[in-house]
């Protein structure tokens, strides 16, 4: 539906106004955007990958905590850290300014994929490098980093849809890309056909980097063994100290920075009083609509990254990128996309909460179906076979089998839509019922106008919003040790 209406927008512009966005806008919102991505999935990829294997492969005294405090910035929206730092720092701005607010924001994705993929991996593996005499830089590099490829390829997938359809940080923190352009050209100038050109081209533009990676790794297989996994080892003196900085000065400024800001501010608003009865009805809204999402976008998600996983063609490559149509378009595209299929064959669902649902499924699907299809890689092929052996059909296997083994893959996909079902803004206060704010919207109407104790309670209850979901992810994710 989204595709659809960007399509038919686009065919409406003519050759002038064509040649206008290429020579005037596009080239300078491609390289934005390109530049933005890209750093933002080098960071994420140095600062997840480290804090993984350290919490994966070290066991210290308050490692759970560790965990916890890499996991949390997750429940944080990217406006939320950029009004943070932009009211503690005039240096944090533009380009540097976003790459370091969307890092910090974007960073547990891979912390959690790859911690997930640390966990599962063989234990026998790294133990016969280690017996063969290879030193532990050589073991990760050339045994642990290459078995996480899938999990690592699946994280950057995500932080680069993140990255490139963000709109609170970027237009918070001036910098051009295609989703703020975008933005701007649907609300300042109500132009839909060149917001729809711009939105083709990014479209093109994300689409192309998932083939990409999905082209490097199309003959890549890691399964992991039903073994023991890797020993913790313990961590003392020195190492102990090294641990401790690299997971305090994330969990500085990733958490304990915004979770300051956020007490100072609610203090200040429940001594006000400014905390009634309508806060707790935009957090019920924001409930109800994140889990219907999450929910929704689980089920749906599932028979893509089956057919994909298990049908490896043109027709299942064709389906995958499909569904992550929803997430390379920003928000309001993606609103307005549903709103216009809804208008035309579903009149009376105007203005329900099931139209805001509908777009926050599309939006989101991508994170479930990469989530899942992670998870669906590393079942090893021989136990369906050993079940197909011992006469299980196709449905008794995946209820079985497929689905048990996939538990850590499914509860992830369920958290990242929920959390980022929470957050999401644009989408929201295009197609939200009357009267039905969520927390994200009153954020963003109180951070407008400057009134930072009163958009402080609702970031905060986002974050209490997001515990019992991220216990559920790492739960989900904890090893059986033997």
């Amino acid at each position: 539906m989204p595709l659809a209406f960007v399509l038919s927008n686009a065919a409406q512009l003519a050759w002038t106004e064509w040649h206008a966005l290429w020579s005037a806008r596009i080239p300078r919102l491609l390289l934005n955007t390109l530049v933005l991505a890209s750093w933002v999935a080098v960071g994420t990829m140095v600062v997840g990958v480290s804090t993984a294997w350290l919490v994966a492969r070290r066991e210290f005294r308050g490692r759970s905590v560790a965990i916890w405090l890499m996991v949390l910035p997750l429940a944080v929206p990217t406006y939320v850290f950029a009004n943070i730092y932009t009211s503690l720092s005039a240096s944090v701005h533009g380009m540097a300014g976003a790459v370091f607010v969307l890092t910090l924001a974007s960073f547990p994705y891979v912390f959690l994929l790859a911690r997930a993929a640390l966990d599962g991996q063989s234990r026998s593996l790294e133990d016969a490098a280690r017996s063969s005499g290879c030193p532990p830089l050589e073991r990760f590099t050339r045994v642990t980093l290459p078995l996480l490829r899938p999990a690592l390829a699946a994280a950057v997938a995500i932080v680069v849809l993140h990255t490139v359809a963000d709109f609170g940080a970027v237009s918070l923190l001036r910098v051009q890309t295609f989703t703020l352009a975008i933005y701007h050209q649907m609300s300042g100038r109500f132009d839909y056909q060149g917001a729809a050109g711009l939105s083709l081209v990014l479209i093109v533009l994300t689409l192309t980097l998932l083939i990409l990676e999905r082209f490097f790794r199309r003959k890549q297989r890691y399964y992991a063994r039903a073994a023991a996994p890797p020993r913790r080892q313990p961590a003392r003196g020195a190492e102990l100290v090294v641990i401790w900085s690299v997971l305090g000065s994330v969990a500085l400024f990733a958490l304990a920075v915004p979770l300051g800001w956020m007490f100072v501010w609610t203090a200040e608003a429940l001594a006000n009083g400014a905390v009634g009865p309508a806060f707790w009805g935009y957090t019920r809204n924001t409930f109800a609509a994140a889990t219907l999402a999450a929910i929704a976008a689980l089920v749906l998600a599932l028979p893509v990254a089956l057919y994909h996983a298990r049908r490896r063609s043109a027709a299942s490559a064709t389906a995958l990128q499909l569904a992550s149509v929803g997430f390379v378009l920003p928000g309001p595209v993606v609103a307005l996309g549903v709103l216009v299929a809804v208008i035309a064959v579903a009149g009376p669902l105007y203005g329900t909460l099931f139209v805001l649902v509908a777009a926050l499924t599309i939006r989101f699907l991508p994170l479930s179906v990469q989530a899942e299809e992670a998870a669906l890689q590393q079942i090893t092929p021989s136990v369906l076979q050993a079940g197909r052996s011992l006469g299980a059909g196709p449905i008794e296997s995946l209820r079985r089998l497929v689905l048990p083994m996939m538990r850590g893959g499914l509860t992830a996909a369920f958290v990242f839509v929920f959390i980022d079902a929470l957050k999401e803004l644009p989408a929201t206060l295009l197609l939200r019922p009357v009267g039905f704010d969520t927390l994200a919207v009153r954020i963003w109407v109180e951070s407008s106008e400057e009134m930072l104790e009163l958009a402080a309670p609702a970031a905060l209850m986002l974050v209490v919003a997001s515990l019992p979901a991220i216990w559920l992810i790492l739960r989900a994710g904890q090893p059986t040790r033997g």
